[in-house]
């Protein structure tokens, strides 16, 4: 069985992170979404939170798994037992800094396998980023998320 780790801090979950899950389940078995705690990030909602709006959007999707993680990626494709990792490029300054990452990763693990998979035209202006302003500023932003994160962020929870 072939699966894979997606990792971000998903603050929150768009349509673009979508739309990498989904091109993963064409290629492996089994799509472990990992919700980081990046220690260097202010984030607007908990990772708890963020960790349940992904698992609701894949709530019919059993070979999508959602865990939250606090440690190196490199552990993580350890203790999944795949070298796979993926990352989502929406852009030449999302690859620049991915493979900045790349390399100091592979430092870490020579048997990591990182696969690049590039943003639809439709989602290279989506980011977390857009969601959070389009949040704080209350302008609409149903079209930048799945269905089941924009219920959750509506319900009003408090961030």
């Amino acid at each position: 069985m072939k699966k894979c780790v997606f990792a971000g801090t998903f603050d929150p979950f768009t349509v673009g992170h979508s739309d990498t899950v989904e091109k993963c389940l064409k290629i492996f078995d089994e799509v472990i979404v990992a919700v980081a705690e990046n220690r260097t990030k202010s984030c607007l909602f908990p990772s708890d939170l963020r960790a349940e709006m992904i698992k609701r959007t894949y709530e019919n999707e059993d070979r999508v798994r959602c865990v939250v993680w606090d440690k190196t990626i490199v552990e993580l494709l350890k203790e999944e037992n795949t070298p796979f990792y993926v990352r989502g490029i929406r852009n030449a300054i999302d690859l620049d800094y991915e493979n900045a990452d790349f390399y100091a990763s592979r430092d870490l693990s020579g048997d990591m396998i990182t696969v690049y998979i590039p943003s639809e035209q439709k989602h290279l202006h989506v980011s977390s980023s857009l969601v959070k302003n389009c949040i704080a500023f209350n302008q609409p932003y149903a079209q930048y998320v799945p269905e089941a994160v924009y219920r959750i962020i509506q319900k009003g929870k408090t961030f």
